[in-house]
């Protein structure tokens, strides 16, 4: 499950970071984001690198409703390339959705949230992927969802599942449509638990309407 998480990048620094067209992208930093708002995401357009903007839930094309998307944020490893509402995305519309942390609420009596980061990556990507829906008025809305998998140890301690963050020198091959499927669902596996360092933050986080830095302060 990955319910929130942030990126307090800008697009200039995707830029120097993916060596990427930012594509007159436009996005503040958000520290806390939630379904249905706009992401940063790596598309290949015709074998180029695209950063754009698409809202985080998936929406189906062939979806009637866009409510839909609330319940599309996430996409099981286990059956992304099956489910008629993934499989075809999954096949030629992959997508790097960025970050540099998430959070997750551990079960005890009392949810407590942690905020997750990698240890020497400033910006990671979750492996996604998206889809193109026209609205009844005839607007093209891009949606996208973060594929899930079993928690590694080191998320075990506080969920049973963790977004596919994807190793550095296999977002390329992620983003390939001419690599078979079989490759691409072995890179759909947890991270290295030694990569991950994480610490509780307040409930502040609980609520989507608080997007300020004190959402990832360490909870004193």
């Amino acid at each position: 499950m990955c319910g929130r998480f942030t990126y307090t990048f800008t697009p200039k620094d995707v830029e120097k970071y993916y060596k990427v067209d930012i594509n007159k992208a436009d996005f503040k930093p958000n520290y806390n984001v939630a379904p249905t708002q706009k992401v940063p995401v790596i598309i290949n357009e015709n074998n180029k690198l695209v950063l754009e903007t698409l809202q985080w839930g998936l929406i189906p094309h062939w979806s009637k409703d866009r409510k839909i998307a609330y319940k599309m944020i996430n996409a099981r490893s286990e059956s992304v390339s099956e489910k008629p509402s993934f499989s075809k995305a999954f096949l030629t519309q992959r997508c790097l959705i960025l970050a540099d942390g998430f959070f997750e609420w551990k079960k005890t009596p009392v949810k407590i949230p942690y905020y997750i980061k990698l240890k020497d990556r400033q910006i990671f990507s979750f492996a996604g992927i998206y889809d193109e829906w026209k609205s009844p008025e005839k607007e093209i809305i891009k949606t996208c969802s973060i594929i899930t998998v079993p928690a590694n140890k080191f998320m075990q301690e506080i969920h049973d599942r963790m977004p596919c963050i994807l190793p550095k020198d296999k977002e390329k091959i992620y983003l390939d449509n001419r690599q078979h499927t079989d490759i691409i669902k072995k890179l759909l596996k947890p991270i290295d638990s030694d990569e991950m360092t994480s610490y509780k933050v307040s409930d502040t986080v609980n609520s989507p309407r608080n997007n300020s830095i004190e959402c990832i302060k360490v909870l004193s």
